[in-house]
C-alpha cells in the first residue's frame, strides 16, 4: 500500500454542540469519529462548535479512536476552524467543496503553520478532500494528488446534485463516484463513498446493498450519519469466511506451483494467474490490517 494510505472503514459524524451524540459515540464501533462544524451547525452556533473541539477530540482519542474534523468551506470559517482544530489529538481534517488543488495546497500551509507553532510533527494531520460540485468534480484528479497530507477523497452526493442540477440517484451519480475510486488509486489514496444518498439510513438493507455496491466498485470506507450504519460498513467493507478461505486456498496453491516454475494453474476450475493472485493477497492484507478476530 502507499504509504500515504490510512485504512478506514467507518467514520462516523459527530454534531461538535450535540453532547448527547458526542456520549453515544464512543460507544460506536467506527474506525474514526468526525467531528462536525460545518453542515449539522447552524451559522449561530458555529464558534460555539468550534470551541468544543478541543475537549471533543481529546475525549474520543483518548477512548481510542482516530478523530477527524470536517471544517467550514470559506475562507474565515475555515480558517478560524483550523485554529480550533490543529492539536495533537486530531488525525485528519476533512474539506468540503474543495474546488481545486490550489485551495488543497493553501489548507495544507495553513495547517503547517499551526503545527509548527504547537510542537507538532509536520504533516502528522492529514486532509480529506470532499468533491461536491462540477468544478471540483472536473479536478478531481488534481485534488487527488494536490498535496502529501492528502488521504482520502469521497464524493457528496447531495451537494453534487444539486451542482449537476441532477437527482441523487445512482444513473447521475455512478459516473463522479467512478471517476472518484479512479482517482484515489492514482494517488494512492483512501477511496471513500458509494452511490446514493449518505441521508437514506432507515432501510438498512438498502443501505447495505449499496455499501456492498461500493465495494465492488472498489470503495474501501464511508461515512456514517448515524450509528445504525456503522456496523453494516465495518462487515461489509471486510472480507467475508468464504472470500478468505478461498485466498487462502489461492495463496497457498500459488506457493506450491511456483515452486515448480509453474505462472498459472486452476483453483475450483478457474484459471488463476498474477491479477487473481493479487486480488487474493488484497483480501488477506485486510484481514490482517484490522485483525478479526472471528476470521477462520
Amino acid at each position: 500500500m502507499n504509504d500515504k494510505q490510512i485504512r478506514w472503514r467507518s467514520l462516523l459524524f459527530v454534531p461538535a454542540t450535540s453532547d448527547r451524540f458526542v456520549q453515544s459515540a464512543t460507544k460506536q464501533r467506527a474506525d474514526a469519529l468526525q467531528i462536525d462544524l460545518e453542515d449539522s451547525i447552524p451559522l449561530t452556533d458555529k464558534a460555539q462548535a468550534r470551541a468544543n473541539v478541543h475537549n471533543i477530540s481529546e475525549k474520543f482519542a483518548n477512548a481510542g479512536f482516530d478523530v477527524v474534523v470536517r471544517i467550514n468551506r470559506g475562507w474565515r470559517h475555515a480558517v478560524r476552524d483550523l485554529e480550533h482544530s490543529v492539536n495533537k489529538n486530531v488525525k485528519a481534517i476533512c474539506l468540503p467543496k474543495v474546488p481545486d488543488a490550489g485551495y488543497v495546497q493553501s489548507i495544507s500551509e495553513v495547517i503547517g503553520e499551526l503545527e509548527q507553532e504547537r510542537g507538532l510533527e509536520q504533516g502528522a494531520i492529514r486532509l480529506i478532500t470532499m468533491i461536491e460540485d462540477a468544478l471540483g468534480l472536473s479536478n478531481i484528479n488534481d485534488i487527488a494528488a494536490a498535496d502529501a497530507r492528502v488521504c482520502a477523497l469521497i464524493v457528496g452526493a447531495e451537494d453534487l446534485a444539486v451542482s449537476l442540477q441532477s437527482d441523487v440517484c445512482s444513473d447521475a451519480l455512478y459516473v463522479p463516484n467512478m471517476l472518484a475510486v479512479i482517482a484515489c488509486r492514482k494517488a494512492g489514496i483512501l477511496p471513500i463513498g458509494f452511490v446514493g444518498s449518505i441521508a437514506d439510513f432507515n432501510d438498512e438493507e438498502v443501505f447495505r446493498t449499496k455499501i456492498r455496491q461500493a465495494r465492488s466498485m472498489g470503495f474501501e470506507a464511508s461515512f456514517c450519519i448515524h450509528p445504525k450504519q456503522v456496523d453494516i460498513v465495518n462487515e461489509t467493507f471486510m472480507p467475508d469466511a468464504n472470500e478468505i478461505s478461498h485466498a487462502r486456498i489461492i495463496m497457498e496453491e500459488y506457493e506450491k506451483h511456483a515452486s515448480l516454475g509453474k505462472g498459472a494453474f486452476t483453483v475450483n476450475g478457474r484459471m488463476v494467474d498474477l491479477p487473481v493472485l493479487l486480488q487474493a493477497k488484497n483480501i488477506m492484507d485486510k484481514v490482517h490490517m484490522y485483525n478479526r478476530a472471528d476470521c477462520p
